[in-house]
């Protein structure tokens, strides 16, 4: 499989914190990785890193062969989902729909809307984001991560505050992208939900990674049927 990402002794400090501490790994075409830990275990800077919003200490991200946080042609294939967006308040649906076109330079032809319909969106264009639900906000933030068929997906806790069928229909988006070739990180705390859909998990503690595991081979070493249970139990007895 062809490498799209690649994470080379990366580490971050913020004054006496250390982030993230040495961590190496490769992602690639075609796959989805979990990347899961504790809160302040380290997912979040590993995601501003790679989007480019933080600078690294020591280390760096390669981003389909271009330097994460310097060429900005990097950032521009990779689609990002937020765990909790932000957006001009008056801002109309449909109008941060054409102005994130247009910021991409792209035409209509170029964009997927296949969620903008299936997520119920299209009959909301005229709707202020201001005056959207929790859950419509993240339907419009879906939207916006695959809407330009990008070759890199993170997706920060993607199911948080939709409802059973809209969660469904990301997830079946997701996997339609990773048949596509694109590569998905999803960062989540439901570890059995993610693992059912992830080619790998990638489990953060304290600024490390302490491994990088397909879910079948985390179950069958530590012969549980359950993700959760699994990690849990080979935390407690780390692959050597």
């Amino acid at each position: 499989m062809m490498e799209t990402i690649a994470v080379h002794d990366l580490a971050k400090r913020y004054g006496k914190l250390w982030a993230l501490q040495g961590v190496n790994a490769s992602f690639h075409a075609g796959e989805t990785v979990a990347v899961i830990g504790p809160n302040g275990s380290g997912k979040s800077t590993l995601i501003k890193i790679l989007l480019g919003l933080v600078r690294a200490t020591r280390g760096h991200i390669d981003v389909l062969g271009m330097r994460a946080g310097g060429d900005p042609a990097s950032r521009e294939r990779i689609g990002y989902m937020a765990q909790v967006a932000r957006y001009p308040e008056q801002l109309r649906i449909g109008d941060l729909l054409d102005m994130m076109r247009d910021v991409r330079g792209l035409s209509d032809d170029q964009l997927d809307d296949t969620l903008v319909h299936e997520l119920g969106l299209d009959i909301q264009l005229d709707k202020r984001m201001g005056a959207l639900s929790g859950g419509t906000r993240q339907k419009v933030s879906a939207v916006l991560a695959f809407r330009t068929k990008p070759q890199v997906l993170v997706l920060d806790e993607p199911t948080a505050g939709l409802d059973p069928a809209s969660s469904a229909r990301l997830i079946a988006e997701v996997r339609s992208a990773r048949e596509r070739g694109c590569t998905v990180l999803i960062t989540s705390h439901l570890m059995d939900e993610v693992g059912h859909i992830a080619d790998r998990v990638a489990y953060l503690s304290e600024g490390q990674l302490r491994f990088i595991l397909p879910p079948s081979e985390i179950l069958g070493a530590t012969g549980t049927d359950r993700l959760s249970q699994g990690i849990a139990t080979l935390l407690r007895t780390p692959v050597a």
